[in-house]
């Protein structure tokens, strides 16, 4: 009995231990390999790059690429999003500060869950009119 519960709380802390934080930009695979980070095109989120819209046709599948690029690693890692739902990643797109939580395969991070940052805050333009 000693040696199944001594098993499973092993068991349990591997679990715990393989889940990894990462903080970073999320965006479009193209625009991470192209530097595009503030100005990324939104049309790479649907047909995988700038300007595809022009080829691409609706009825074609979507290339749904999301990277997290991690500044301090200058790594950009895929994400796979199966166990979430994807509309959810719409608030967080292109902005940085977002922390995901997952676990690492390789270069593939697969998020169990995920942190946005807070909206930016409105500012008031006072100057010259």
């Amino acid at each position: 009995m000693k040696r199944t519960l001594m098993a499973l709380a092993v068991l349990i802390s591997f679990s715990y231990a393989a889940d990894i934080q990462k903080q970073g930009f999320l965006t479009s695979k193209w625009c991470a390999q192209n530097g595009y980070f503030s100005d990324c095109r939104l049309e790479s989120m649907v047909c995988g790059s700038g300007e595809c819209f022009k080829e691409w046709e609706y009825d074609q599948t979507i290339k749904d690429e999301l990277v997290l690029f991690v500044h301090a690693e200058n790594k950009a890692y895929d994400i796979d999003y199966t166990a979430i739902p994807r509309y959810t990643l719409d608030e967080p797109m292109n902005r940085n500060g977002v922390s995901i939580t997952g676990e690492l395969k390789g270069d593939v991070l697969v998020v169990k869950s995920f942190k946005a940052p807070p909206p930016p805050t409105k500012s008031f333009f006072k100057g010259c009119l």
